[in-house]
């Protein structure tokens, strides 16, 4: 989203109310509602708060967007994937629809014109991550905006019972204060597509709903076959399915480095594929994602791909609806991810497959190990709290509020650290409230003039770097005292080059100028100044490693079933006990051959 986008727009007016049907019609094409949309929609309009469980591809998003259109008002939607804001306010923005998001990267200009817009102008949406939600200041502007519905995306984060837990979701109940005022209550809409009954009750008393009200649409996938094979040759045996398989294929991998080893080999086979991870910049993400969602086939062009191989960085929000085939290469953490991730074959209703391959020896070891990786000694975590502490030169009683880039394996290498357990380590920080970790956040180019205006002249520049200079000092205040974060393609336009980057780089040299490029790094927020000691309660640390390790069996025992139907046992961790058996997945076909 380009600056261009975050200018302030004039109050208008926001449209009439209208009926559901008829804002469903106007401003997305539709003439019906899938099942369950229409029953969500109207508790929303009733002004109930609501969580609404639908499986992956379900349809989640109209559940908010259509009933703000009909109000007419705006919609706070609390969402934590950055990538899925931008596909969402695009695909809005396509739809003469006006909608804004805020995340890291924004300058405070920017950041500030997406708020008045959604003060004054005819916005009705504005996406934010649920780690916004602690900044006092935007809480102040919140009570200002003319919210009608807050919807909160992936609510399942906010269940510490969930397998995604993320602290920050822990203040949403607080927003429904900030925003209430003189106005009526306003609406909670929570969205997800797995949640067992524990995480359920868990959240709608985090969200604080007045009265509890769930719509739930059954998990069962009738068109989608779940199968196990076992093998200790997994790269083989997904050139074997693949080969008889045709259509677009999603592989799921745990690390960045099997993505890239495994898309090569698969290229060596004959087999259109690429890799994608989070450690890629966002242009190749988008190259690759794109590159993926355009292949239809027969008749697809070179440039298609037919095979994503990647990591669970890849698939959240994107709408592909004909997947006819999701393989997971390695055991996943939880019963829950394994749906979410598989469920993104056959959207279309069509015949799909959703694969796991396991190797009983191999994976086991592995699934001990993940234990020890993900929840380290509480002696282990304090050492790593200090540490870093120590690293990013924090004193005692200092630090609070200050946010730091940490480059984890320059940590790890200084201060003599295992890189797993550390990341663990961090994590569990973070749920413990001394700190607020963040992996992988996507960080602006930034910009400051070193020299005085009257001095630029003496530098013998080019007439190219002049006029980039004059357009930075017009378009960035600030830019002579402090860092400004600028917007790389709305700056190589108006200078009309493809070497901006160069440009940058040459008066960063001569240094007049401090340019610091765009890049991924880890962010850590110090929520509370430098402690002595750390302590992690013990009820907590025991009850939350207790419970990976139960929901860790648990996919261990799904993939070493060979009696129950597999949707059957799925159906049942989500509470549907009496579903029938599917007819399709591996263990139904095994018994009636027998």
């Amino acid at each position: 989203m380009s600056e261009k986008n975050c200018t302030f727009v004039p109050y208008l007016s926001h449209k009439d109310t209208m009926t559901a049907h008829e804002a469903l019609k106007t401003y997305f094409g539709y003439d019906d509602f899938r099942p369950l949309q229409e029953e969500i929609i109207r508790s929303v309009l009733d002004g109930r708060d609501t969580l609404a469980l639908m499986p992956t591809g379900g349809g989640k998003s109209l559940c908010f967007q259509v009933p703000t259109m009909a109000m007419g008002g705006l919609c706070l939607v609390i969402t934590p994937l950055i990538a899925l804001m931008k596909d969402q306010v695009e695909n809005l923005r396509q739809r003469d629809i006006h909608a804004a998001a805020i995340y890291t990267g924004m300058t405070y200009d920017q950041q500030k014109a997406a708020l008045d817009n959604c003060q004054w102008g005819p916005y009705h949406f504005l996406y934010v991550s649920p780690e916004r939600l602690e900044s006092e200041e935007f809480r102040e502007r919140l009570a200002r905006l003319p919210i009608c519905l807050i919807a909160v995306d992936e609510a399942h984060c906010i269940s510490q019972w969930g397998y995604d837990f993320r602290p920050s979701y822990l203040k949403i109940a607080e927003i429904r204060e900030v925003i209430r005022g003189e106005r009526r209550e306003v609406p909670i809409l929570a969205l997800t597509a797995t949640a067992t009954p524990d995480v359920v009750d868990d959240i709608q008393e985090r969200l604080a709903f007045r009265e509890k009200n769930v719509l739930r649409k059954s998990f069962l996938r009738q068109n989608l076959s779940y199968v196990v094979r076992q093998t200790n040759k997994k790269a083989d045996e997904i050139v074997h399915i693949l080969s008889k398989v045709p259509g677009s294929a999603i592989v799921y991998v745990r690390n960045r480095q099997r993505a890239q080893e495994l898309a090569a080999y698969l290229q060596e086979k004959g087999i259109s594929a690429d890799f994608y991870h989070a450690g890629l910049s966002s242009k190749e993400r988008s190259a690759k994602q794109e590159a993926w969602k355009e292949y239809k086939g027969v008749g697809g062009t070179s440039e298609h791909i037919r095979t994503m191989v990647c990591t669970n960085a890849f698939g959240m929000g994107i709408d592909k609806p004909d997947v006819r085939m999701v393989i997971h290469h390695d055991l996943p953490d939880t019963i829950e991810a394994y749906f979410q991730e598989a469920g993104r074959a056959g959207r279309d209703e069509k015949k799909a497959f959703a694969v796991l391959l396991y190797d009983p020896t191999q994976d086991k070891a592995k699934a001990r190990k993940r234990v020890v990786d993900n929840y380290p000694p509480k002696e282990f975590v304090g050492d790593v709290y200090h540490k870093t502490c120590d690293f990013l030169g924090v004193g005692a009683g200092s630090g609070q509020g200050h946010t730091f880039f940490l480059p984890i394996h320059d940590l790890c290498r200084v201060m003599h650290l295992p890189a797993l357990q550390t990341y663990a380590a961090l994590h569990l920080l973070t749920q413990a409230g001394y700190l607020c970790f963040q992996e992988e956040q996507e960080i602006q180019p930034r910009v400051k003039i070193c020299i005085q205006q009257r001095e630029i002249a003496e530098y013998g520049l080019s007439e190219r770097q002049k006029h980039l200079l004059e357009i930075l000092m017009r378009k960035y205040s600030g830019i002579f005292t402090d860092l400004q974060y600028i917007n790389e393609d709305s700056l190589s336009k108006l200078l009309a080059t493809n070497n901006l980057h160069d440009i940058l780089v040459s008066l960063a040299e001569r240094r007049i100028i401090h340019y610091v490029p765009h890049t991924k790094t880890n962010t850590l927020l110090l929520t509370r100044e430098r402690q002595m000691d750390v302590y992690l309660s013990t009820d907590i640390y025991d009850r939350h490693r207790q419970q990976y390790i139960d929901k860790l069996k648990a996919m261990v025992e799904y993939a070493e079933n060979e009696q129950y139907c597999r949707s059957q046992l799925m159906l049942a961790y989500f509470g549907e006990i009496d579903a029938p058996p599917c007819g399709t997945c591996d263990v139904c076909r095994a018994k009636r051959k027998e």
